[in-house]
């Protein structure tokens, strides 16, 4: 999720020096890439379910190697390990949602295999209505336009920004910078693998890309702790506070008062604040509950497992892998700030905290140790672990979008299209999607205060899509007036809030003095709307679109149980549950009750 992208919005780090064992490394890694896109290319067949789905034949390792390649972006990276050298380990709350990847192994995972659906607006049709299939496709796709691709992109241009500052391109008086050629790079080579092996060729490059992923971080987080001396070490420079996970979550300030962390006065409960307790207590779970259980970005990749065992395992996997993010990305950011604080690397020291220090350079941590720790060839493989986890997750954007657009709207235009007229409007809308990318750079490079608009967004759109899905599972009475009503209501406020959003985030008020943006006048209704938190928003829309799903459907005919049959658990056959009894084992519960133990250890641990 874009929970970091204010955080790398900011990064101007020095630049790493990439030498040619370096170089080497990375075109090994695109070298790997393109013999894994070409042996795709040549299984592939012209079919709707192999490139949508991959044919139905994914592996359990593959679906959650790519779940997690997916959900990781070059921002995340970055922006993680920025936020463990200023805040210590307060994000790992959101990483620590990998029980959310259980949920949908238990939960959903028997209920999209039932369906055998290609895209969740396909399932929300299932269990309600064509309406409801419309409207949860057309705010899907937008969605994945202004939050997901713009935040890929701006990660492509800072990557290479920060790689190859120098590289410009020249068109007569017209100067193309580093940013926009990398951002173009990005986009054509992942949309091309993306547009010609379409689901296949995501999975499977994902795979290799968790690979380099974790290896290279693995490798950062290695070397800091070998020069620091030791997590010992590392506990004592930093001290409790910043290896307290509670902070976010417990609302006691400092004096003991029964007020929100940092804030103490009355308005800070409503107004401005990163972390409200109470939001990341409800809205987080809410918002990540939606993202790992119902998005087509993620679940997409549960859909093309051929039976109920194999999408469970996937996801567990997943569930797993989630956990790598605390230690991988966040750690390394303590150890940055403890290098540079304890004198141990003068060269972080420096960057960090000498005279001609950045005021924002720790946001930097992750380039920055690149550039300090890693020798010759192994600064490659981190730097190629960077540029694989910018492409999982674009690749993750382009693939569900076209599939979107393809199954739940050309699909319903033209339902007489055969599978090669599927397959080849697949390609045009992953081009279309490419273009329409390129065509927001501009947006996502010059407005201000965008990235901060962008985490928000999630908040505004998700709540009406968890209520829609887990009532409609738990709760068999709900019917598709429900649904609906629950939608239209809930995405009108979400539109509302942004509408009021938009301005302020593109500076159409004006820059101040400090160069921050312009808003409404302070005490209008305008500005309570702008600058009331999104979490506590998020809450407010989740709530109405539960009230309005509930009252619309008992004031209304219950739905017909031919409908709903196998889609609730309350309507579930004999033959169902047997079915989903058999396709697990212990093995299932036991890696799962190790991801919740992972969980758990975690908060004991981080508790300062």
């Amino acid at each position: 999720m874009n929970h970091l992208v204010p955080l790398l919005a900011a990064v101007q780090p020095r630049v790493p020096t990439l030498t040619g064992l370096d170089w080497l490394a990375i075109a090994l890694y695109f070298g790997v890439l393109l013999c894994v896109g070409w042996w795709v290319v040549r299984k592939s067949k012209d079919t709707a379910a192999d490139y949508f789905l991959a044919g139905r034949n994914l592996g359990w390792w593959i679906i959650g190697a790519s779940i997690f390649a997916s959900n990781i972006g070059s921002e995340h990276i970055v922006g993680l390990a920025g936020s463990g050298a200023i805040d210590g380990v307060a994000m790992a709350h959101y990483e620590l949602h990998a029980w959310c990847l259980l949920v949908l192994a238990w939960v959903f995972v028997p209920f999209y295999s039932r369906a055998a659906v290609f895209t969740m607006p396909e399932f929300l049709e299932r269990r309600f209505s064509t309406q409801s299939r419309y409207v949860l496709t057309i705010v899907s796709l937008l969605t994945f336009i202004v939050s997901k691709i713009a935040v890929g992109i701006f990660a492509g241009g800072v990557v290479f920004a920060t790689l190859l500052p120098e590289l410009k391109i020249t068109l007569g008086s017209m100067v193309i910078d580093s940013f926009w050629v990398g951002s173009v790079i990005v986009i054509a080579l992942t949309g091309l693998y993306t547009m010609v092996g379409g689901m296949r060729a995501v999975a499977y490059n994902d795979a290799v890309q968790v690979l380099v992923l974790i290896t290279g971080s693995a490798l950062l987080t290695f070397y800091g702790l070998h020069e620091l001396g030791g997590w010992g070490e590392l506990r004592r420079i930093c001290g409790s506070e910043m290896f307290n996970l509670w902070k976010p979550i417990i609302p006691l300030n400092l004096q003991g008062t029964w007020a929100p962390v940092k804030e103490s006065t009355r308005i800070a409960w409503y107004f401005n604040q990163d972390f409200p307790w109470l939001g990341m207590a409800i809205c987080a779970p809410v918002i990540g509950l939606w993202y790992w259980c119902t998005d087509q970005y993620i679940v997409q990749r549960v859909l093309g497992a051929p039976n109920e065992t194999i999408a469970r395992r996937g996801s567990i996997f997943a569930a797993f892998l989630k956990l790598f993010p605390v230690y991988l990305f966040i750690i390394p950011g303590l150890i940055c700030f403890a290098l540079a604080k304890s004198g141990r690397n003068a060269g972080l020291a420096e960057a960090l905290l000498g005279p001609n220090a950045a005021p924002n350079a720790a946001q930097g941590a992750f380039p920055l140790m690149v550039e300090h720790l890693l020798p010759p060839g192994l600064r490659g493989i981190v730097v190629a672990g960077l540029l694989s986890a910018l492409m999982g997750s674009l690749a993750g954007v382009f693939n569900a979008c076209s599939t979107l657009f393809t199954v739940d709207l050309y699909q319903k235009w033209k339902p007489a299209a055969s599978q090669h007229q599927l397959v080849r409007m697949g390609r045009i809308a992953t081009a279309v999607m490419g273009l329409i990318a390129l065509a927001w750079i501009p947006v996502v490079k010059g407005a201000s205060g965008l990235y901060g608009y962008l985490q928000a967004v999630q908040g505004y759109l998700a709540p009406p899509i968890f209520v829609v899905f887990f009532f409609g599972v738990f709760w068999k009475r709900l019917n598709s007036q429900g649904c609906l009503w629950a939608m239209v209501a809930g995405f009108i406020l979400g539109g509302f809030r942004m509408l009021v959003d938009t301005p302020v985030t593109l500076g159409l008020f004006g820059i101040d003095a400090t160069g921050a943006a312009k808003g409404y006048a302070e005490g209008s209704f305008l500005w309570i709307i702008n600058n009331i938190n999104f979490q506590y928003f998020s809450i407010l829309i989740t709530l109405v679109s539960a009230i309005v799903m509930i009252a619309v459907s008992y004031l209304t005919p219950a739905p017909a149980y031919n409908q709903i049959k196998s889609l609730t658990f309350a309507t579930a056959t004999e033959e169902d549950r047997a079915k989903t009894y058999a396709s697990w084992n212990w093995s299932d519960v036991l890696a799962s009750a190790v991801v919740l133990l992972f969980i758990l250890g975690a908060y004991l641990y981080f508790r300062g």
